[in-house]
This record gives structure tokens, sequence and C-alpha cells, in this order.
């Protein structure tokens, strides 16, 4: 038998760190995979031996070792050589065309941009004579751009109107409480009635309860919110649907039950149609409509602007910790939001605004109208 040219010969020291390695931390399988050989190759097993106790290569035991003799040290020995750097196959120019293309509408009876479509694209405008798809991907992944991505947002038209409207309540969530004037955020939502077709399997350890895909639909009801950040008090109200009457006679609990000691309220709504003073007047006799509304202060958000709305804050924690599960009669969601409200309110739950209108002119000077200095 021919002596090898490669021994390994590890020190005290050596065997100590391998052992250590491969006990401790987190390593790739490559490197563990060599310390494992050179602690078998030193302990006087064959290269056969090694290469069937570790189910590798022949050849992989015979070039760990030679690497281990040409190393100046054991963590040379165990680590990958560096690879030299694979030139760009997209330049600065030719990575700008591709996330221009891929931000701009897809071709002609497409949906949406593919890899392999910019990919074909490149090609067509001799950009590069080849690339492949998953070259794409990685370059737009680098850019975090997602061409198949789309997503459904309120874009609103931003004018001095709005600023104007912003501004008005920035002003008036920054006041100092009093309950004589409070400030009350009013707005709806629908809840769907969704009742089961077959019973539900209740959860047990190992398994997460079970519910089948199939359900009823019992129709659509209104859910109204009355929200006073301030006195952390709100309360709901379920109606069969919407109208400018169900709106009154909102209006006139809010009055004459939720706050009757006040001179007046300060009422933060939305542009829906119905939220408006003359919903009362096609409601109730114009005295009682008058009287009503003597208390009332309205004060619109602006047009796609929900998020200046802190009721909206309300119906976020009551959809994610109450609604988000199959509710089957009007009376089960009456009983339902009402244990939530209840439970809120003795919480003193609400919410802390502390966006200013000094803060919008900084974080939202983008928003403003510009105007000459002279003007």
């Amino acid at each position: 038998m021919s002596q090898k040219r490669y021994i390994v010969d590890l020190s005290d020291a050596e065997v100590q760190a391998l052992e250590t390695l491969l006990r401790t931390g987190k390593h790739s399988a490559r490197k563990l995979t060599r310390a494992r050989i050179l602690l078998q190759v030193h302990q006087g097993k064959t290269d056969r031996e090694v290469a069937d106790n570790l189910g590798v290569n022949l050849s992989t035991v015979e070039r760990t070792r030679e690497k281990f003799v040409h190393s100046a040290t054991l963590e040379e020995a165990l680590n990958d050589r560096p690879h030299p750097p694979k030139p760009r196959k997209l330049d600065a120019k030719a990575e700008a065309l591709l996330i221009a293309t891929a931000c701009s509408d897809a071709p002609d009876g497409r949906a949406e941009w593919t890899m392999q479509l910019l990919a074909d694209r490149l090609v067509e405008l001799q950009v590069v004579e080849s690339i492949s798809d998953e070259t794409v991907r990685q370059t737009l992944k680098k850019n975090d751009v997602k061409p198949w991505l789309k997503q459904q947002w309120c874009i609103p038209e931003v004018d001095a109107k709005y600023v104007w409207r912003m501004e008005d309540l920035l002003d008036l969530y920054g006041e100092v409480y009093n309950p004589k004037r409070p400030v009350i955020c009013f707005d709806e939502r629908p809840c769907p009635l969704i009742g089961e077709v077959r019973v539900p399997i209740p959860a047990q350890p190992g398994q997460p309860e079970r519910y089948d895909y199939e359900y009823k639909r019992n129709g659509v009801v209104n859910l109204f919110a009355c929200f006073e950040p301030l006195a952390a008090e709100r309360w709901m109200v379920v109606t069969q649907q919407r109208t400018k009457a169900d709106f009154a006679h909102q209006m006139k609990m809010l009055v004459d039950v939720y706050r009757p000691d006040a001179d007046c309220i300060r009422l933060v709504v939305d542009n829906l149609n119905i939220h408006h003073p003359a919903a009362l007047y096609e409601t109730f006799e114009p005295q009682e409509a008058n009287r009503i509304l003597k208390k009332l202060e309205f004060h619109y958000t602006p047009k796609h602007a929900s998020w200046l709305n802190q009721v909206e804050s309300e119906f976020s924690v009551l959809s994610r910790q109450c609604l988000n599960r199959r509710i089957a009669t009007q009376a089960e969601l009456v009983e339902e939001v009402k244990a939530w409200q209840d439970e809120r309110n003795a919480q003193k739950a609400t919410v802390n605004w502390r966006f200013s209108s000094a803060d919008a002119r900084i974080r939202l000077e983008h928003l403003y109208p510009k105007f000459e200095q002279g003007n």
C-alpha cells in the first residue's frame, strides 16, 4: 500500500476545537462534515472507512486532508475558499430600466408582469443577450420591487380644503377635556351575519378548533358607534339598516341619553350623505330637529381621510377582539358587542392621540399648498 501524501496530525488543542465546534453553535453542513473527517482520519481510520461512516465520496475525504495540510490554520482548513465575484449581469443602467419596466403597465393581455416576461423584455430591448427569470427576481427583490403585488388604497385629493379640515380636527383633539363641550367621534360599519351549517369541533390539546368551510348568510346589519376619547367611553348600537332616519335617531340619543348635560357636542363625522344636519329635519318635527342641532357642532373629516376619525381605531379593536368570528343573528351580535363595550368602558381604554397641527406641518409638509412669498 502506497503511503499517503497528506497526513492529518492534529494537536490536542485542534482536537478540542473540532469537538467543541461539533457540539455548539450553528455552522454550515460542509464545515461540520470537514470537522468530522479530520477527527476520524486523526483517529487512524482509513479514507474508505471515513467515507462510509459519513456518507461522502472518497475524493471528499482526500481533498479535506490535502486542504488541511496546505492551510495555515485549522479555521482555514474548515471554511470554503472565497469565490471570485461573478460579473454583474445587469449594470446600473440596465437595472434601472428593469425597475422602470416592472413598475409600468403590463403588456396587453396580461394582468401583471411576471419574471419571465421581464426577462424576455430585456432581451427584446437588447439590454442583454440572455437573462434568467431568477436573476430578474433577485434584482427586483434587492430593490424591493414587487410587480405582482397590488393594494387597494384610499387615494385622497389633497388641497387646501383637505388641510383646513385636517387641522380643524387636530386642533380639536388637542383641546383640554371639557365635559360641557365634549368631542365625540361617530361612524358606522356593516356587520354580516354568518351562521354555521355544521357544529364546530372544540379545540383540544394538540388540535385547534375546527369549523366547516361552508356557512350560511343571514343578511347584513349596521353598527353605529359613538366614541368620546377623552372620557374613554363608547356606545354601540346595532340597527337593521343605515338611513338618514337611523342617523337622526342616533343624534337624538347622543344629545338626550349619552351626554344630556353637555352644552355643545363637537361631533366628528365623515362625509357620508346621511351625516348631515338636514337628516334631522327629514326625520323629526322642525322644533325637535332644531332643539337637537342646537347642541351639535359638526366637524367633518377630509374626504378619504378616515385616519382622522378616532372611532376607526375603536372599530379596528372591535373587529379583532369581538367580530373576528361567525355571528349568526342580530340578537347575538347585540349581546356580544354590548359585552365588549361594557368591558372596554370599565377598563377606561381609549386612544392616546398625539398628532397635532404642528406635527402635520412638519411630517405632512408635502400636503400643504405651496405659495409665493410675495402673495
